[in-house]
């Protein structure tokens, strides 16, 4: 299919810019560059393994751009671990995707992600630290994703997540989430206090970080 048929097939707002074959370490995929109306300076990707198109009960990993992490191999999160989870998922269990976002720092970009880090460095939590930014706990939006996976065929999904809210938020859209997969990752010593504050203040499903936090008091 041409780059022009893609294009008038995408629903509105939704344009994709570029599809390859992509060999990785993971597996072989098929990869998709989207830009979006409504944020049209980001370019987000859709790393596709097997056919999606009619697909039901698809393993899905939306996952957001974390550079501290996937690029500079950052200890203070989980998110090059669980983007590397979601790409062997899905390999496996073809047909699945990881919908790569380019929302940096939960929604609020790299510039304001790096100051709340040297607000937590000096002792305050992820939460308050955005709250002190006046910035929101959570700015990610997933409209884009939603378009995408229509885009792709997809019929019904199972959310590679540990945050419930997103499993909402998927379906406040119109993405029929017909369960969850846990993306258990065990913390470090840098990342363990952050992966507490997901589960006490962020409503995150994460089992090993809350029975570790409950051993040690």
């Amino acid at each position: 299919m041409s780059e022009s048929q893609h294009r008038r097939a995408a629903p509105r707002g939704l344009h994709v810019e570029a599809q390859t074959p992509l060999p990785t370490r993971h597996g072989s995929f098929e990869v998709y560059v989207f830009r979006y109306d409504d944020d049209p300076e980001k370019e987000h990707v859709a790393i596709v393994s097997g056919a999606l198109r009619g697909a039901s009960d698809v393993p899905v990993r939306i996952h957001s751009e974390c550079l501290t992490s996937e690029v500079l191999g950052s200890l203070k999160c989980d998110c090059r671990e669980q983007l590397e989870f979601a790409l062997g998922y899905i390999a496996h269990q073809a047909p699945g995707v990881v919908l790569y976002l380019r929302q940096e720092g939960r929604g609020i970009g790299l510039s304001n992600k790096i100051r709340a880090y040297a607000l937590q460095a000096q002792g305050v939590d992820t939460v308050d630290a955005n709250r002190q930014l006046g910035l929101p706990d959570d700015a990610r939006r997933y409209d884009c994703a939603a378009a995408m996976l229509e885009h792709l065929g997809v019929r019904s999904v199972r959310l590679l997540t540990n945050n419930p809210d997103k499993v909402s938020a998927l379906r406040s859209l119109g993405v029929v989430v017909r369960g969850r997969v846990p993306v258990l990752i065990e913390p470090n010593v840098h990342s363990r206090g952050y992966l507490h504050t997901k589960v006490v203040r962020m409503n995150h499903s994460l089992p090993q970080v809350a029975g570790q936090w409950n051993d040690a008091e």
